[in-house]
């Protein structure tokens, strides 16, 4: 599963039934770099192990579709037109797929989405036979009412193929170079500069700096080229599979120069915590690092980390989640623990989930359902450190999503102070449940999180602000990214605001200048959007 910057302006569903939906390639418009509204979420999930609690809410065990009449959608999991063989990675047991056909996987869908799905009255119902791709039925499954503000109510709908999805969640793999773009300007001349690289990556190898612009692909035309041979090119080099070796030209920031660089795809695997440091300040050391992703393997890295900051006796915490679209809610929860510790979290809840008004006693497989504490100890790794800290800064922009919101208003809810600098986060307080039927795990929004202090409604995000009303806005400076010097450098304006911000008690500028952005050449205070995988930017429960 690629996520992808762009697409084209209208997509079919003919598109979709040849796997643009699953894979959600970049789509370069000729005129138009836009950025893909319909893959985002946040959840986690059963395994796919199709072992449904759910009540039938009505229909006959035989017959076609009746509008308004809904099977149990256990009656159809595992029904599928193309039965998978052998072992599920995720259960270390055989796939329970039996033969089915396509109508069975919709009839499935219709069924689960009526079930779980948040919004579900909303869902228009569809004779699942008139379909003949799953991947575009489902994505009609889903309300089309906009916000106050004209945006979709459901912008977080999406598939991953299942083997991909365990890949990607669990060991942290994916194919690719190990780059992480960032989309300055969406039009041509288009402005796409590398944000960071993964450590140990091809990308890391040959040394592409953060902020380095990209020109050509495989000397096709990036910036301004838009017919469809180029597109066509650029979609195949920047989402390869691994093995495939393409040609990239960079132009470094502050240079006039440009240089090239041949790479060749692996399967990379994240670090999801990097450049962990203890900063000396004449007031006591402040901790600092980068968290990019909610993944599986966070947990040691994030383990690690707080041990280090702990053992140097820090008095503060700058988490970096700039890049940070989500993933495992649990993982959120064990971080929120580990700033904060015991005297602040005991007897307080990290969130609690609200469902559809169908799960209103038991949750989407009949268990009692249960807040989210703050998690003092893994399973994996024991009781887990803690800083005791009052207070965090926190850096954030609109890549901040979901789990990473959770973090924020879970410790908000618990009485510690955030301090938040840089941009207002994307507002996803929605989450999911990974569900897997006949190879593919599919997400849509099935909860909403609530902190201890009931408040959850943030789906504009979280703004810094001059004051803190306890809800959306946070006490903080408003600040673009700074692409121009190395996350983790003192240097860099947000970390640097951070810093200032701890001595005087204040942001440098006024707000009001805080938050102008310079024009789009300029990336010391950009507005950037990130190339995540959905899988990546959202609440996903385990």
């Amino acid at each position: 599963m690629t996520l992808s910057f762009v697409r084209s302006l209208s997509l079919s569903s003919s598109a979709k039934s040849t796997g643009w939906f699953r894979n959600c390639r970049w789509l370069v418009a000729a005129s138009a770099l836009s950025l893909l509204s319909a893959c985002g979420g946040g959840g986690g999930g059963n395994g796919g192990s199709g072992n449904h609690l759910f009540i039938p809410n009505g229909g006959s065990s035989s017959g076609g579709w009746q509008k308004g009449v809904f099977k149990p959608s256990s009656d159809y999991a595992n029904k599928c037109a193309v039965p998978r063989t052998g072992i599920d990675p995720a259960t270390n047991k055989a796939y329970s797929d039996v033969q089915g056909t396509v109508a069975d996987e919709n009839n499935f869908l219709r069924s689960w989405s009526n079930e779980t799905y948040l919004w579900y009255s909303e869902i228009p119902d569809l004779n699942p036979a008139s379909y003949s791709d799953p991947l575009a039925y489902f994505d009609l499954l889903k309300t089309s009412a906009t916000t106050a503000s004209g945006n979709p109510k459901d912008k977080f709908h999406f598939t991953y193929s299942s083997a991909e999805w365990y890949s990607l969640s669990e060991q942290g793999v994916t194919a690719g170079y190990g780059l992480e773009f960032s989309r300055i300007s969406s039009y041509p001349p288009r402005n796409v500069v590398v944000a960071y690289t993964e450590p140990g990556s091809p990308a890391a190898a040959k040394n592409i700096k953060r902020g380095a612009k990209l020109i050509s692909v495989d000397s096709y035309d990036f910036i301004n080229g838009g017919d469809k041979a180029t597109v066509d090119k650029l979609n195949a080099a920047l989402f390869p599979l691994a093995g495939e070796v393409h040609t990239f030209e960079f132009q470094d920031y502050g240079s006039s120069a440009t240089y090239t660089v041949t790479l060749q795809a692996t399967n990379v695997t994240k670090t999801p915590v990097q450049n962990v440091k203890v900063i000396d300040t004449p007031t006591g050391k402040v901790g600092y690092f980068l968290f990019n992703d909610h993944i599986a393997t966070a947990e040691q890295e994030l383990y690690d980390a707080i041990n280090v900051l702990s053992t140097a006796g820090v008095k503060d915490l700058v988490l970096d989640i700039r890049y940070n679209g989500g993933g495992y809610l649990y993982i959120a929860s064990e971080l929120a623990y580990m700033i904060a510790g015991n005297a602040a979290t005991t007897g307080k809840v990290f969130e609690t989930t609200n469902f559809n008004d169908k799960h209103k006693d038991k949750g989407l497989f009949g268990e009692t359902i249960t807040p989210t504490p703050f998690y003092n100890a893994s399973e994996a790794l024991g009781s887990l450190p803690s800083l005791n800290l009052p207070r965090v800064y926190v850096i954030t922009t609109g890549n901040t999503c979901s789990a990473s919101e959770a973090i924020i208003n879970g410790l908000r809810g618990a009485n510690v102070e955030v301090i938040q600098i840089g941009s207002q986060t994307c507002g996803k307080p929605y989450g999911f449940y990974p569900e897997d039927n006949c190879g593919t795990t599919y997400f849509t929004i099935q909860f909403k999180g609530v902190n201890n202090k009931g408040f959850g409604e943030y789906s504009d995000g979280f703004v810094p602000s001059a004051t803190d009303n306890g809800l959306d806005l946070i006490k903080g400076c408003p600040l673009g990214d700074d692409l121009t010097h190395d996350l983790g450098d003192t240097a860099e304006k947000n970390l640097a605001t951070a810093l200032q911000y701890r001595a005087i008690g204040s942001c440098a500028l006024p707000n009001s200048l805080l938050g102008i952005r310079l024009p789009p050449a300029d990336i010391s205070n950009a507005s950037g959007t990130l190339n995540k995988q959905p899988g990546l930017t959202n609440r996903i429960m385990k």
